[in-house]
């Protein structure tokens, strides 16, 4: 065990950590290569830190790996990512099902080529009875875009009498959003010196700790998750209280 994953109290472990994985195509560029070699060497970074937040004990792993903008990209860098992406699924799933992680998926899937949405449908049906890390990918994800379908949903069920207006609550708003079936993330970690949040997760993060790195994402390994769960166990998370408030809760 390497001294800053010592220094992590695995008592108080982040439940859910959400990533965007920044930096690929200026990494590739530093090298003097195609931005498709840095998206290539990205994978390596994604096995590494799914297999480090199993190995913590994380129960939730949101990685942003393409958002519905991305399509405005060149078409070369399109086609050859969702190569790359048929291709990494179909060659990890025997991996997810070794360390009982459960593959889910988020986003407007509608978007993606036929050959991703099966190699999907079947790496989501194999890996569906694991128990251990839910890894959650973000494919053709806009969190305005799962906002907008969300209320045209409620507005709809509104419509058919299934519930009253007056009825609708936070609540009621979550569980129309893609990620219903999961905690908010604690943890939000984004790669490469940007500050932004950059439409991910836009209702779920209101209460997330956002940790940003200058670390490209093809050079984040476990080191750097071990950092930034670090960092998020030395803060205070106070969700509007005082600090005597939450000093007195824990007591």
């Amino acid at each position: 065990m390497n001294s800053l994953e010592a220094k992590i109290d695995r008592q108080k472990l982040p439940r859910h950590i959400a990533i965007i994985m920044d930096g690929n195509g200026r990494w590739a560029q530093e090298k003097g290569q195609d931005r498709l070699y840095g998206h290539f060497h990205g994978v390596e970074s994604v096995r590494d830190i799914v297999e480090g937040c199993a190995e913590l004990g994380i129960q939730y792993l949101t990685l942003y790996a393409f958002s519905t903008e991305n399509w405005d990209r060149p078409a070369y860098e399109v086609t050859g990512l969702m190569e790359l992406l048929v291709d990494t699924i179909r060659k990890e799933v025997e991996t997810l099902n070794r360390n009982n992680i459960r593959l889910h998926v988020i986003g407007d899937t509608k978007m993606l080529p036929e050959s991703a949405r099966l190699e999907l449908k079947e790496a989501y049906e194999m890996t569906s009875q694991n128990t251990g890390l839910n890894l959650v990918m973000a494919l053709s994800y806009s969190s305005r875009w799962e906002l907008v379908e969300a209320v045209k949903n409620i507005a709809a069920d509104v419509k058919a009498g299934k519930m009253e207006p007056a009825s609708i609550t936070q609540d009621t708003l979550a569980q129309y959003l893609c990620t219903s079936e999961f905690p908010d993330p604690e943890l939000m970690i984004r790669t490469s010196g940007e500050y932004r949040i950059s439409n991910f997760l836009l209702y779920q993060l209101a209460y997330a700790e956002l940790y940003f790195t200058n670390v490209r994402w093809p050079d984040f390994r476990k080191e750097n998750l071990y950092e930034a769960i670090v960092d998020f166990q030395l803060r205070e998370r106070r969700f509007g209280k005082t600090s005597e408030q939450v000093q007195e809760t824990s007591l």
